[in-house]
């Protein structure tokens, strides 16, 4: 997955996870309110019914002392309503129509609080059996006392909370996902500017420190947090831009002694009247000449981090990989085979794809058995040079490492041979400045570094 694809999910998930989350509260907190109103609305029906039944209780104890023995207790305009008047010995002694002639269907003992309480009742023979409230009040005299009680429907208020329980089924998955769609388009407009700065950061690297990012017009947390992020960008570009100044400056320092030195050590060698001078003076030019090669490598690593511009024009690449061979040569008497080289034209600078092709078979020649081998071709508009070896080879999980800096291996390929781990960083780095890349692949024995750069076009 690429580093696009990957920021691009990121964002994705992380939207989807905030959303997810309001998604859930959303329909948490509306699922607790449609409960809350059921119940709620549930009860004041309830209670409604509780003071209708005893307002109508309260009406017919007032008339059961003239109420006769089996007489119609007249309906009210409250919809259907069931009366019974029972005696002390549980004797129906009047009842309302829709219980005429119907045994006794109350048995809960009155109530002689202020506020009867109601009872819910299911057995009344009338209609379909269904629910009911019903209140009992003492009522009569003290020498023939009765209970009246009245008994109301719930079946409309079931009805009603039933009808509205579906509408809130139906309804609060349909306002759950209307506002997970705001919620959803919300958090990614607010998150535009969180990954507008993540984008601008992650171009910013350690050669690219001057650029700013770019701060937020609103006053709030995030602009905060770009200034913030810019005086950071500002003290590390300060400090690398000290590091950096000081490694070009003690590398171009040392370049002038170093080559004075170089110079005597090899008039000493040359003219030196005894072996043990003349081995003496050998071993520290040899020494000397190593040192040199550090002293440039560091100062080209300065220069490349300093981001210096690369002069980009056509360079025909088998040429330098030609005149580097005939050099390496001269330095080496280990056979280097340049068979394989075919043309290629790439864009870029001629001096440091030299250097790049340079630092190849130094590694190569360094760590070569008995045989180098030099291939270049061009394919679908790249061009692929290769350096090989047949040497001890590089483990798979070395083989990002030694492309680090001052990276030494602890195998065959780290004796003293005049490396100081600078020449394949520099290699990397190089082929990035020219948007290439650079990858190691086994040789069968040793190792086959790879240099991809784009082509020129014909």
């Amino acid at each position: 997955m690429t580093a696009g694809a990957r920021s691009w999910w990121g964002r994705r998930s992380l939207r989807l996870r905030l959303t997810t989350a309001a998604a859930l509260v959303i329909a948490a907190g509306l699922a607790s309110a449609a409960i809350l109103l059921v119940v709620w609305l549930h009860a004041n029906l309830v209670q409604d019914l509780d003071t209708a039944a005893l307002q109508r209780a309260e009406v017919v104890a007032a008339d059961a002392d003239t109420t006769q023995a089996g007489a119609e207790i007249p309906a009210t305009d409250h919809g259907e309503v069931a009366v019974q008047i029972v005696d002390r010995n549980g004797t129906v002694i009047a009842s309302s129509g829709n219980l005429r002639g119907r045994p006794r269907a109350f048995f809960f003992p009155a109530s002689r609080s202020s506020t009867p309480r109601a009872h819910t009742i299911h057995d009344i023979p009338v209609g379909e059996n269904g629910s009911w409230r019903a209140v009992g009040v003492p009522a009569g005299s003290a020498a023939n006392p009765v209970t009246v009680y009245v008994a109301v429907p719930t079946e409309r208020v079931d009805q009603g909370l039933a009808r509205l329980t579906a509408g809130l089924a139906v309804g609060t998955p349909a306002v759950v996902a209307l506002l997970t769609a705001v919620v959803w388009q919300l958090t990614g407009r607010a998150l535009r500017p969180v990954d507008a700065l993540r984008a601008q950061t992650a171009e910013i690297t350690t050669s690219d420190l001057g650029r700013r990012l770019d701060v937020p017009p609103t006053a709030d947390a995030l602009a905060r947090l770009a200034v913030t992020l810019n005086d950071l960008l500002e003290r590390l570009d300060t400090a690398t831009r000290r590091q950096r100044r000081f490694i070009a400056d003690a590398a171009h320092e040392l370049r002038s002694p170093l080559s004075a030195l170089r110079t005597r050590l090899d008039v000493a060698a040359r003219h030196a009247r005894s072996p043990e001078t003349r081995a003496l003076a050998a071993s520290l030019l040899w020494d000397s000449e190593r040192l040199t090669r550090l002293v440039d490598d560091l100062l080209q690593l300065a220069r490349l981090d300093d981001r210096i511009r690369i002069r980009t024009r056509p360079v025909d690449l088998d040429e330098i990989v030609f005149t580097e061979v005939r050099e390496a040569r001269h330095r080496t008497q280990v056979p280097i085979d340049q068979h394989t080289v075919g043309a290629a034209r790439v864009p870029g600078d001629a001096d440091a794809l030299g250097r790049v092709v340079r630092n190849l078979l130094d590694n190569a020649v360094r760590h070569a058995r008995s045989r180098v081998t030099v291939s270049l071709r061009t394919e679908d508009g790249t061009a692929r040079l290769v350096v090989a070896d047949d040497g001890p080879g590089i483990p798979a999980a070395d083989r990002e490492r030694v492309f680090e800096r001052f990276t030494r291996l602890d195998d065959a390929r780290s004796r003293d041979t005049g490396g100081c781990g600078l020449g394949l960083a520099i290699v990397r780095d190089v082929v990035k400045a020219h948007r290439g890349r650079t990858l190691i692949e086994d040789n069968h024995p040793g190792a086959r570094l790879v240099v991809l750069l784009p082509a020129q076009e014909p």
